[in-house]
């Protein structure tokens, strides 16, 4: 096979699973399923959502919960993390914070983001199966920051860096 057709058959095949993912997406939302992303860190809730070691994906229809399972971060990149999750059918991000330019790229890919929040992961999922999880203030923060173990004394985000 020429290598401008093996380029033509897996964009098609790549175009035909984001399709599947869509229509995915779609059928959740017909019957009143939600899917949820929270930032993950030893069962709480991480303060801040790009750094987080893992997240927690549950499916919540008419306030139960369907199903849960925790996925590792797959790393922060501007941009990266909100199509990611997009894919994965997310609806609603549950994090402690996230800078300005992170809310702005989820709100673009059409995910709610509940920030402020902390707590126990099991709480949390229950306080939104419930419809009483409240958001509030980012936590982001600077130090805030953790990731794969390796503590960070700031975070990265150019709004958070003060100039000399």
């Amino acid at each position: 096979m020429s290598e401008g057709l093996l380029q033509e058959v897996l964009a098609g095949e790549e175009a035909e699973d984001k399709d599947k993912g869509e229509e995915q997406d779609e059928c959740l939302e017909e019957v009143g399923i939600m899917k949820i992303a929270i930032s993950t860190d030893s069962g709480e809730v991480s303060a801040h959502f790009g750094r987080c070691p893992e997240f927690t994906i549950v499916e919540v229809e008419e306030g139960n919960v369907l199903k849960k399972e925790t996925i590792p971060n797959p790393g922060h990149h501007p941009g990266f993390l909100p199509e990611f999750l997009q894919k994965k059918g997310v609806s609603v991000i549950i994090t402690g914070g996230m800078g300005n330019r992170a809310q702005m790229l989820f709100a673009e890919q059409k995910i709610q983001t509940i920030m402020g929040i902390s707590g126990r992961i099991e709480e949390i999922i229950e306080k939104f199966a419930a419809g009483k999880l409240e958001g509030g203030d980012s936590l982001c923060k600077p130090g805030a920051g953790k990731g794969y173990g390796v503590e960070k004394t700031e975070c990265d985000h150019p709004h958070e860096k003060e100039e000399s």
